[in-house]
């Protein structure tokens, strides 16, 4: 029975390892700030961990953690002191040249953008368009039906246009988030 559970540790552990990255960065993606990102993964992977036992398929373990992921953040915003706190990025001083200055630039202006955008329907935008989830993933991950999310999906979209003003294409999300701003 011990080596089961040294097992089951050094086999959570990989995954931690080799999926932390990318959690993380949905994670900024749905909330905008990063020390909220690392509390939001962690208590994703938290839940991962508790249930690490129960799993039996582990090609459904990317799919969980999203939906830990995604219930948490929901969770979250729904706190009256969540609602309060205001987050404020500031643009980094990069140093290189104009291509990486202005390409930079186009992420920070998106990820504000982004924030802009009410909750449900930016995880929503996240799951779709960064993740890259079809309509009934995005569906499973929300708990809620596929009309929902196409819903979600088309007054997200809008609401970024509206914000964005012309300023930057909206379908291009995951082309807007490369380089991981």
């Amino acid at each position: 029975m011990r080596s089961d559970e040294d097992e089951d540790r050094r086999r959570f552990s990989e995954y931690f390892a080799a999926r932390r990255g990318a959690v993380r960065h949905a994670a900024y993606l749905m909330c905008g700030d990063w020390h909220w990102a690392d509390d939001l993964t962690q208590a994703a992977f938290i839940r991962v961990a508790s249930a690490w036992h129960r799993i039996r398929d582990p090609q459904a373990l990317d799919a969980f953690v999203r939906t830990c992921l995604v219930r948490t953040y929901l969770s979250e915003t729904r706190r009256a002191w969540r609602r309060r706190e205001r987050v404020v990025a500031e643009t980094p001083d990069i140093a290189g040249g104009h291509d990486e200055a202005e390409s930079v630039t186009r992420r920070v202006l998106f990820a504000q953008a982004l924030h802009q955008v009410p909750p449900r329907q930016r995880v929503t935008l996240v799951c779709r368009f960064y993740q890259g989830l079809d309509v009934a993933e995005t569906a499973a991950a929300l708990g809620c039906s596929e009309g929902t999310v196409k819903s979600q999906t088309a007054r997200g979209l809008a609401t970024l246009r509206q914000v964005l003003g012309g300023t930057l294409p909206v379908p291009a999300l995951a082309r807007a988030t490369e380089g991981k701003a």
